[in-house]
């Protein structure tokens, strides 16, 4: 269950520097050693030093090349023509898709790590579909999105033409086209027609308001003061 559930009323207030959170090891987080002060309006919460180790032992950033997990190969809807290709490690089934609030996914193939970053490459260099979107271009999408049976045509399209590539990895196997949409998880039907982005919090500044829904790192909140039907994105 969400920890910001709609209706839920948030107060709270920046104090003193943002500091970085440090590295993430064994599902915890392991403080920052240079004690790093951020930027308090950008929306970052690492340190230069911290992001790069990171990214040493990252899936991402190509660094971890001999994980033994299985991977699935995933095709996430964020919007009319916002279809991109990502990979996730198996064992977390959707919650990558949740994480980059995609409104609708299917999966394309399971298999070794390697075999799903060849068919994540080979989409993209063949039917020249992204690997990622910024936060703008998902927030905009979300404002106009088609009824559910467009946006299951849109990915079962995408996934016939992905399954017919010549060059789909042997190791990797298929997975037959099953679509699952977010709408009901995210509340799309409760974000409202118009918003503004709050954007990264400088000491001294306060938020009073309602949660309206949340999507991915974003969260929807009427501020106190506003009307029925407008409220603001806090982007996270």
């Amino acid at each position: 269950m969400s920890m910001l559930p709609a209706g839920k009323v948030l107060a709270f207030a920046a104090r003193g520097e943002r500091r970085c959170l440090g590295v993430r090891r064994a599902g915890r987080w392991i403080v920052c050693p240079y004690e790093a002060v951020l930027d308090g309006a950008s929306a970052k919460d690492q340190c230069a030093r911290c992001a790069q180790l990171d990214r040493s032992r990252s899936v991402a950033a190509d660094t971890m090349a001999d994980d033994p997990r299985p991977y699935g190969v995933y095709l996430a809807y964020f919007g009319p023509g916002l279809l991109k290709v990502g990979i996730t490690a198996a064992e977390r089934g959707p919650a990558r898709l949740v994480e980059q609030g995609a409104v609708a996914y299917a999966w394309l193939g399971r298999g070794p790590l390697m075999a799903a970053r060849r068919a994540e490459a080979l989409l993209g260099s063949a039917l020249a579909v992204p690997d990622r979107f910024g936060k703008a271009a998902k927030r905009a999408a979300r404002g106009a999105l088609p009824p559910v049976p467009e946006r299951l045509a849109e990915l079962a399209q995408l996934h016939d033409r992905a399954r017919g590539l010549t060059d789909w990895p042997e190791t990797l196997e298929p997975v037959d086209f099953a679509f699952a949409d977010h709408t009901e998880l995210f509340g799309l039907d409760r974000i409202p027609g118009e918003v503004a982005e709050l954007g990264g919090m400088t000491a001294g500044a306060e938020i009073v308001g309602e949660v309206l829904t949340g999507v991915g790192s974003d969260v929807y909140l009427r501020l106190a003061g506003e009307p029925e039907g407008a409220g603001p994105a806090g982007g996270g």
